[in-house]
């Protein structure tokens, strides 16, 4: 199982990132697929679900309105449009299979004027 996050880097506020994970070693549409971020000093903060299909998301509150998630099974790659970005969404973002200990390396998100 390997999961390789990209599309980090250092964004103004009010800019926007779009987030990529790439999946592969096993069969990626028969699971469902988190969105995590960490802050160095906290715990790991799950952002963002959706469903194997794509049917279902759901959001932390804090990103809401904001952030969306999306799949395509096709290319077993799993996407993390994050737009209106704040300083506070500054983290190290990370995709993990969901139910599952399976994480990628992470991807640091830097919002800073």
């Amino acid at each position: 199982v390997q999961l390789v996050e990209s599309g980090g880097g250092l964004v103004q506020p009010g800019g926007s990132l779009r987030l990529s994970c790439e999946a592969s070693g096993f069969t990626f549409s028969t699971v469902g697929m988190n969105w995590y971020r960490q802050v160095p000093g906290q715990e790991r903060e799950r952002v963002a679900y959706i469903s194997r299909s794509g049917g279902t998301t759901t959001y932390a509150d804090s990103v809401k309105g904001r952030f969306t998630i999306s799949r395509d099974n096709a290319k077993g790659t799993v996407y993390l449009q994050m737009n209106s970005l704040k300083p506070e969404d500054t983290a190290v973002y990370y995709c993990n299979i969901f139910g599952t200990n399976y994480w990628g390396q992470g991807t640091q998100v830097t919002v800073s004027s």
